[in-house]
């Protein structure tokens, strides 16, 4: 399913959305150019699932997890150029089941973890992005319901 979002406002709604639909065991891989919004885009999810504390992106760090009404761990790969699975062990907590894990610029790990969400971000303007969203989990609704354009 795709869309164009018009506003930060909209991707937000969108985000809140899609993490409705999310339980725990879920892996999304969240791809895109740079400055596409993965990282505001799961920052919006994240406040959907309960995390009140200040997400922020984890390019120098790997990962961050958060606790919210389920764990989320938020994985940013940007940095990480090759993965060869013996790394799978460092990586391995942010998969448990009882989390939900997002996985920024997750190509390193296309052949060692499948998503049951896919997320890919472009940029259409300065503040319009495409979203499609692909996935095991019932998508119909995440576009199905109208978003308010804010006219930002």
């Amino acid at each position: 399913m795709q869309t164009i979002s018009r506003s930060e406002e909209q991707t937000a709604a969108i985000a809140a959305r899609l993490a409705r639909r999310l339980t725990p065991g879920h892996i999304v891989f969240l791809s895109g150019q740079l400055g596409a919004g993965k990282t505001f885009f799961i920052r919006a999810a994240a406040r959907e699932l309960g995390v009140s504390e200040p997400v922020t992106s984890p390019s120098f760090t790997l990962a961050q997890s958060y606790k919210g009404e389920v764990t989320v761990h938020h994985l940013d790969l940007y940095r990480l150029s090759a993965y060869s699975g013996d790394e799978d062990a460092d990586l391995e907590p942010y998969f448990e089941p009882g989390a939900i894990t997002f996985v920024e610029w997750p190509e390193p790990l296309a052949d060692s973890f499948s998503p049951d969400v896919e997320v890919h971000m472009g940029h259409v303007s300065r503040i319009s992005r495409s979203i499609s969203i692909t996935g095991g989990v019932d998508l119909k609704t995440v576009f199905e319901e109208p978003v308010a354009d804010t006219g930002h």
